[in-house]
């Protein structure tokens, strides 16, 4: 038997480590597998006489991932024929069946991307807000161009955030590569602001030094320095220089300075508001230009009209005033569409701008030269009203488009609405009012009824009662006591109190719930593939075939159908180039490349606003298909602490007695059981006294004097070993133990006085969340480390269909997997450390936001309220994105494949005019943003019931 030790490269999650020691274990002849996810390294133990060590590499190469292939790679030294193994590596060993297993399905298992990997063994990770996108083949031209760079790992574009995620190796490309990539394609970014803490300022002139040091420094935008509050604000473009950069530039003007971190909750709004006014100012202007140029094109053709005002339509129709009046609707609101054509197409890329631009161009263009040159017979009709009305009503398409998309990220701004501005902090024994961003983990913060807490922290003094319906949805007030967890932005409703921080700025739960949010937004749903694909080749397919309908009209269709005595246009030319605009005009990727992102950030965002957080498009999208949801016993279905459930007293004795004996012999134990019967005496109001000559039975019970008498609590042999006959009861007793409860006797001076019970209760709603995922037909499953008998009493009590007792901790992922391997669509809902590997192995991990840390690091839905009622609602949301997703496609597909045979002219030409087909095509995407905002009257399972 021989070690070896492998570096592997790529791995970045728990995912990753499963599927590389997957891979390994899989292979004959290797009989341990230990995987170093921090260390990137895999220890393996393998007979040399089956396997050799270039076949467990290629093993983890086709697993995706690389082997780095260097001096690391080398034998497991071993002394005294015991393994050296790497210190922290848990040892895995590999079932005798391994081998035998269906392999992890795709669904719960993420591969990295293969895409090559950093050479300098580093990646960074950025994201640039990106403005002036308007279809999904935008989207495709700023992934192209970022991806052709050297070192870009991965370029994700998401159309509804306008954001850009980057994965790149810093060691071979940076952030002021992919602001230039974006810029020369056309597109604008979106520059940052950071906020500095400047130590050293004494007056005015040191205001000025830092303010005039920073602003001759290439890329920084804008600077605002603060002598009071000793806070400078920098505006900067992040492609041209650091935030590094800048600090570095105020120590060396000889200030101190450091970034305060806080979640930044304006720059995307701004930016947004930007763009819409833009649009709207540009659509004003349209409108005010373009409808005279219209009105005088239109009115040669009527003749009432040019006989009841021919002053006015003389002049409205003159061939000069027309064509200046549309000239300014070209340079002015037109300008947007011509300079982000010819940026594209200088980098060698197309999207909606060259389809608007030549469409009303050639218009254009053909109505110019008309009016200036002699082009002959069928040249006498100018068509600038109609270029101009594509413009207009191109520009009102954009101006309601980016009015929808502001509304789909309305859950983002509640959330960042949410904070508080200002917090009350001690300082030197006197309350003092700060900034949020001045508060400092340690610092003692004072809140005060119906004020918003700034921060996380823990309480210290006092007790209250906090609304925490902003982030979990749930309207009763929690009662706040000392010692007890706050969450920055939720309001306190009654006393005063105050508080250590412990989280503050971009590490607080509310900071966290939006950087998650955002992620989750940014990301893309699979089914995003279909719409990326038609958006790839759509620009260039639809010129092709606008080009295809030019030939033909001008060659057959003209003389074929008499376009010249049907349809009054004498040109050939002409009614070609009408029929091709019309083509490129209505043909619209806008509304495929919108039906997916907008329902995704919609779904996610309502998710947010009501304590369910989906992380990302791919879950979202999964959890819809699930049919079998496996759910931890303690602390998931249950409290996960016992509490008393039954006193059952002998003949003659009452309750309270049973009880009050029962606290005696438990007071002061540390035991949960006895806990637990101590609070349920308390929770009753009964006093109890202290007992004497405590002794602990070891596996019987305990042993107590009290007022001279001797008091026995616990089991059935602990009773027969002093004499006692305990049958009167054991019908009691058998009964409680069939529900999965502990049951006591309790006995003084020889004489049973009762029965007591104990037991880990069910939470409020468990049974109710299992009803309903049974109305939806889906299996559902307990998992728990308990017996059998206690296991099932349970599930009986819940209302579950299939019961996994007796599944230690470890073995709980090898349960979820064979689930999978009969072909179910699992998801695993938990609480605790020892869940995080079966959360991962389930196709969706689902934690309570009760639990760990760890727990709801593994999953991809995380529910902040503690509502298993939540895991309905979060399937229920995923249907219903999906199924606005699929709306959207199907509509925007069906729009394409009926308006682009409509302007071919297949049901006959001229049915429909250039300028309504821009209107169309503006309101198709509309129409698909609109559908998906109805997502915001879903109503969670717990909201009905209310």
């Amino acid at each position: 038997m021989e070690d070896v030790r492998i570096t592997v490269e790529g791995m970045t999650c728990q995912h990753c480590q499963m599927r590389v020691h997957d891979a390994i274990a899989a292979l004959d002849g290797v009989t341990m597998v230990n995987v170093d996810l921090e260390a990137g390294e895999v220890v393996v133990s393998y007979d040399s006489s089956m396997i050799d060590i270039e076949e467990i590499k290629q093993a983890v190469r086709d697993a995706d991932y690389q082997v780095v292939e260097e001096e690391e790679t080398c034998p497991v030294p071993t002394l005294d024929g015991v393994k050296l193994m790497t210190e922290g590596i848990a040892s895995i060993p590999v079932e005798a069946e391994a081998k035998d297993e269906a392999p992890l399905p795709k669904t719960a298992q993420s591969p990295p991307p293969k895409t090559e990997l950093s050479p300098s063994g580093r990646t960074g990770k950025t994201t640039i807000g990106v403005t002036g996108m308007t279809c999904a083949s935008c989207v495709q031209n700023i992934e192209k161009g970022l991806g052709k760079l050297p070192g870009v790992i991965k370029a994700v574009v998401n159309l509804t955030t306008e954001k850009a995620v980057v994965e790149y190796d810093p060691a071979q490309v940076g952030p002021g590569q992919f602001t230039k990539t974006i810029t020369d394609l056309g597109y604008g970014v979106v520059g940052e602001s950071v906020t500095l803490h400047i130590t050293g300022m004494t007056c005015a002139s040191c205001v000025q030094n830092i303010e005039r040091g920073l602003g001759k420094l290439d890329g920084v935008l804008k600077v605002s320095v603060n002598l009071t509050t000793e806070k400078g604000t920098v505006e900067f473009d992040p492609g041209r220089i650091t935030v590094q950069d800048i600090i570095k530039a105020v120590t060396d003007i000889g200030y101190g300075a450091e970034e305060i971190k806080v979640v930044d909750v304006d720059r995307e709004r701004e930016a947004r508001e930007k763009e819409i006014l833009s649009q709207k100012r540009n659509l004003i202007l349209a409108l005010i230009l373009a409808v005279p140029v219209s009105v005088g094109e239109m009115g040669q053709n009527i003749a009432p009209l040019v006989n009841a005002i021919p002053g006015i339509m003389g002049f409205l129709g003159n061939d000069y005033f027309q064509f200046i009046f549309a000239t300014l609707v070209m340079l002015l609101p037109g300008r947007q569409f011509f300079t982000g054509a010819y940026k594209g197409l200088k980098h060698g890329a197309t999207d909606m701008n060259l389809l608007i631009a030549a469409g009303t161009g050639s218009a254009y263009l053909i109505s110019t030269a008309s009016v200036f040159l002699d082009l002959g017979a069928g040249f006498e009709h100018k068509y600038f009203g109609t270029a101009v009305m594509l413009i207009a009503f191109i520009v009102l398409g954009r101006y309601m488009e980016a009015n929808s998309r502001g509304k789909t990220s309305e859950a983002i701004k509640k959330l960042m609405g949410l904070q508080a501005r200002t917090a009350r902090i001690v300082v030197d024994k006197t309350e003092r009012e700060v900034p949020i961003e001045d508060v400092k983990p340690g610092d003692i913060v004072v809140v005060r009824p119906g004020e918003k807490l700034p921060v996380d922290g823990t309480v210290i003094e006092g007790r209250s009662a906090l609304d925490e319906s902003m982030l979990t949805g749930e309207s009763i007030p929690v009662e706040k006591n000392v010692g007890d967890e706050v969450i920055g932005a939720t309001i306190n409703k009654t006393g005063s109190f105050k508080y250590r921080a412990t989280r503050v700025g971009a590490d607080t739960a509310l900071a966290q719930i939006i950087k998650l949010v955002e992620d989750a937004q940014t990301s893309k749903a699979p089914i995003q593939r279909i719409a990326d694909i038609v958006a790839g080749h759509f620009i260039v397919t639809v010129m092709s075939i606008a080009l295809v309908a030019f030939f033909y009209w001008y060659f057959i269709g003209f003389e074929r159908l008499d376009i010249e005595t049907n349809y009054g246009i004498a040109s050939p030319f002409l009614a070609a180039l009408l029929i091709a605009i019309t083509v490129l005009v209505i043909a619209c990727p806008c509304a495929v490349g919108l039906a997916t992102p907008i329902a995704v950030m919609v779904g996610t965002g309502k998710g947010a606003e009501n304590g369910i957080l989906i992380k990302g498009g791919e879950a979202l999208e999964t959890a819809q298909k699930l049919d079998t949801i496996v759910f931890d016993k303690t602390g998931t279905l249950t409290r996960g602490e016992p509490q008393l459930t039954d006193v059952v007293p002998a003949g003659g004795v009452s309750e309270d007695t049973v009880l009050m004996l029962a606290a005696i012999a438990e007071k002061g134990s540390e035991h949960p059981l006895g806990e637990a019967i101590v609070k349920g005496a308390a929770a009753r109001g009964i006093d109890i006294p202290d007992g004497q000559d405590f002794n602990a039975i070891a596996g019987h019970g305990v042993q107590v004097t009290y007022e001279g008498s001797r008091v026995l609590l616990g089991t059935r042999k602990l009773m027969t070993d002093n004499g006692m006959d305990p049958a009167p009861l054991n019908n009691s007793m058998e009964a409680m133990e069939n529900d999965g409860k502990t049951a006591m006797l309790i006995a003084k001076d020889n004489e049973i006085m009762g029965v007591i019970a104990v037991a880990d209760t069910l939470k409020e709603h468990s049974a109710e969340a299992v009803g309903y995922l049974q109305e939806m037909g889906i299996t559902t499953v307990m998992i728990t480390g308990d017996n059998r008998l206690t296991a099932e009493a349970i599930a009986r009590q819940v209302g579950i269909d299939r019961v996994l007792a007796e599944v230690l901790p470890q073995d709980k992922a090898a349960e979820v997997k064979k689930l999978q391997a009969e072909g179910a669509k699992v998801a695993m809902v938990g609480d605790g450390i020892n869940d995080a590997p079966a959360l991962m192995q389930a196709d969706i991990g689902i934690a309570l936001g009760s639990g760990t840390d760890v727990a709801m690091e593994s999953a991809q839905i995380v529910l902040i309220k503690d509502d298993l009622r939540d895991v309905v609602s979060s399937i229920e949301l995923s249907k219903r994105t999906m199924g606005k997703i699929k709306q959207g496609l199907f509509w925007a597909f069906a729009y394409n494949t009926a308006g682009i045979p409509l302007a071919l002219g297949v049901f006959g030409p001229y049915l429909i005019a250039p300028a309504l087909a821009a209107l169309f095509m503006a309101m198709s995407s509309v129409s698909v943003t609109a559908n998906a905002l109805l997502l915001k009257r879903f109503r969670l399972k717990r909201q009905e019931a209310v």
